[in-house]
C-alpha cells in the first residue's frame, strides 16, 4: 500500500508541468524560499523608479495567465504604489469646514491599489493598452504592480484574432474608466448576487436614472 502511495504521489509531480511549479511556489509565500526572494525583490525595487519597464514578467505563470505572450507588441511595466489611505493635502492638517468633511487622514479610496497602478502606467505609456496587471512584492511602505501593456499599432497585434480586438478606438484607456478586471473589482462588477442591482450599469448611471423625472407625451 505504502508503494502505490508513493508511486500515486510520483505520477502526480511528474504530470505537473514547469507553470505548475510555479503557482505552487507563488502560492507558499510564507516560505523560507519565498520569503528571502521577496525581501531581496523588494530591495531592489525600491532602487528603481516609480514606473518602469522590465525585461520580462517576474510572474510568468500569472503574467500567462492573464493574456501575456512572449512576442512582439507585448510589454511589462512595474508600477510602485504607496501603501495605506491617502492623506489630504491642506496646510497644516486645517481644513476649515465642517467636521463631517475634515478628516485629514485614514481616507479610504474607492479604487483599489492595482487600478491605480494600472491607471499610472496608463498615463505614462499613452500609447500602449492596458491589458490586466498582478501583484510582485510589497513591503511597509510600497506595493508593487506589473501592468500587462499592448501596442495597438504593432502588425503582430493587428494581425493577431486573439488580442486583435484592443485595437479598437473604444478601448483607449480602458484602466481610467474602470474596464480592466481591477476596475471592475472595485465597481462591485464581480458581484452577482443579492444587493447589486443598483451596480449596473455603474452607479452614477443609477442614480441618475432614479433622480430624472420622463414625462413622456404618450403613456
Amino acid at each position: 500500500r505504502m508503494r502505490s502511495l508513493c508511486f500515486s504521489f510520483a505520477s502526480v509531480l511528474v504530470s505537473m508541468g514547469a507553470y505548475r511549479y510555479l503557482q505552487e511556489l507563488w502560492r507558499k509565500k510564507q516560505s523560507d524560499l519565498m520569503r528571502f526572494v521577496l525581501r531581496m525583490r523588494s530591495w531592489e525595487y525600491r532602487q528603481l523608479p516609480g514606473v518602469h519597464r522590465c525585461p520580462q514578467p517576474t510572474r510568468l505563470a500569472k503574467a500567462r495567465a492573464l493574456g501575456y505572450k512572449c512576442k512582439q507588441g507585448y510589454v511589462i511595466y512595474r508600477v510602485r504604489v504607496t501603501r495605506g489611505g491617502s492623506k489630504r493635502q491642506v496646510p497644516k492638517g486645517i481644513t476649515y469646514g465642517k467636521p463631517k468633511s475634515s478628516q485629514v487622514f485614514e481616507r479610504k479610496l474607492r479604487a483599489n491599489k492595482r487600478a491605480i497602478a494600472e491607471g499610472r502606467a496608463g498615463r505614462r505609456c499613452g500609447n500602449l493598452r492596458v491589458l490586466n496587471s498582478y501583484w510582485v512584492a510589497q513591503d511597509s511602505a510600497y506595493k508593487w504592480y506589473e501592468v500587462i501593456m499592448i501596442d495597438p499599432s504593432h502588425n503582430a497585434i493587428r494581425n493577431d484574432p486573439h488580442i486583435n480586438w484592443i485595437c479598437h478606438a473604444v478601448h483607449k484607456h480602458r484602466e481610467a474608466r474602470g474596464l480592466t478586471s481591477a476596475g471592475k473589482k472595485y465597481r462591485g462588477l464581480h458581484k452577482r448576487s443579492h444587493g447589486t442591482s443598483q451596480l449596473r450599469p455603474s452607479r452614477r448611471a443609477t442614480w441618475k436614472r432614479l433622480q430624472t423625472l420622463s414625462l413622456r407625451r404618450y403613456r
